[in-house]
């Protein structure tokens, strides 16, 4: 073969590898190009009623939930721990024995009823249920005890992200976490009720603020229920739409792909009305390690940094809007800063109402 016809046949097969290769990249790009405009195309359904306000949170465990284990000290003065290693923090006790145990009180009395005989305790532990058996130690008062801490049940104030024409809503932007444990709570009810902000504590660098508001948990109170507690927020229905709603404009939600760095708005009502401040987003990260932290913003408002420093605890939740168009929602404040915090997609927070 000539030397003019070996570069004349390379260049007929650099040519062909050339096209299949554009080829594929051409159909790669478009494939995730329709990916994307679907994705928003389906987002863009979605009309909204952006929230803000703020709501007392009540949520009952599903199951006792153990804080940890400690030691007994008996008449001899001898201490014992005899739930330690066998139970550990996280867990949920639901049963004693043949009883099944649906709260503290019931794990209380219970207790009462023990001897010197060995208990069973019936565990979920990530969601697998485990038998153990523990024998039950007698403290110095000469009743037996198991030696185990636990809790039944969260309270606290947050803020609606969000209603949608279903009256169902989204808020907090994060999961509801235990303070002692760090472990997000496995709910069996929950309920939403009004309340009214009192007190609101500057947010300082190093120092974050926080809302003080009083929440009376009584049926008179009740505006909805709480069905789900996720990493993205906690999720149901509201009854009293009326109660907390002064507005039902509703806004276009966005995906991720859509928002731009640049000025943005939040509304809250840490004056007693709700108002929208005005913030800068600093950062849009799409693929964030951590889902509510998908979105930075700083706090640009003179009126909100009068009023709070910032970002402070009980903000959580409230909604980030662009151009006319809900994006997200306030999650956490930067601890060295007060100025700046992060924020949840809006469409992060859908796909778990959905799934809800």
């Amino acid at each position: 073969m000539s030397v003019r016809s070996y570069r004349k046949m390379l260049s007929v097969l650099l040519a062909v590898i050339v096209v299949i290769g554009g080829g594929y990249c051409c159909r790669e790009w478009r494939a995730k190009k329709a990916e994307r405009e679907a994705s928003v195309s389906e987002l863009s359904g979605n009309l909204l009623i952006p929230g803000g306000m703020p709501v007392g949170i009540y949520m009952e465990t599903d199951g006792v939930m153990v804080l940890g284990t400690q030691e007994i000290k008996g008449k001899d003065g001898i201490g014992v721990n005899p739930a330690k290693h066998l139970v550990k923090e996280g867990d949920y006790i639901v049963g004693v024995d043949s009883d099944s145990i649906y709260n503290k009180s019931e794990l209380i009395e219970r207790v009462k009823k023990l001897s010197n005989k060995s208990v069973i305790l019936h565990i979920r532990r990530k969601k697998v249920y485990i038998d153990v058996q523990l024998h039950p130690t007698k403290d110095e008062g000469g009743a037996y005890k198991l030696g185990i801490w636990v809790r039944d049940n969260a309270q606290g104030l947050g803020t609606i992200t969000f209603l949608n024409a279903d009256s169902e809503y989204g808020a907090l932007g994060h999961g509801i976490h235990d303070v002692d444990t760090g472990k997000l709570i496995e709910m069996s009810t929950g309920r939403l009720y009004d309340t009214s902000i009192q007190n609101i504590k500057k947010g300082e660098n190093g120092n974050p603020g926080g809302m003080e508001g009083i929440i009376v948990y009584n049926h008179y109170n009740i505006l909805g229920s709480i069905t789900t507690n996720t990493e993205t927020g906690i999720y149901g229905k509201l009854d009293r739409i009326e109660r907390i709603f002064d507005s039902k404009e509703a806004y276009p939600a966005v995906a991720k792909e859509e928002i731009q760095v640049g000025k943005a708005y939040i509304r809250c009502a840490v004056s007693g009305k709700t108002e929208d401040y005005t913030v800068r987003i600093t950062k849009v990260d799409l693929d964030a390690r951590e889902v509510n932290k998908g979105i930075e913003i700083q706090v640009t408002d003179k009126r909100l940094l009068k009023l709070t420093g910032g970002i402070v605890q009980g903000m959580s939740g409230s909604p980030i809007m662009q151009n006319g168009k809900i994006i997200g929602a306030v999650t956490h404040v930067f601890v060295q800063d007060a100025t700046k915090g992060y924020g949840i997609f809006i469409e992060n927070m859908l796909e778990n109402l959905k799934k809800d």
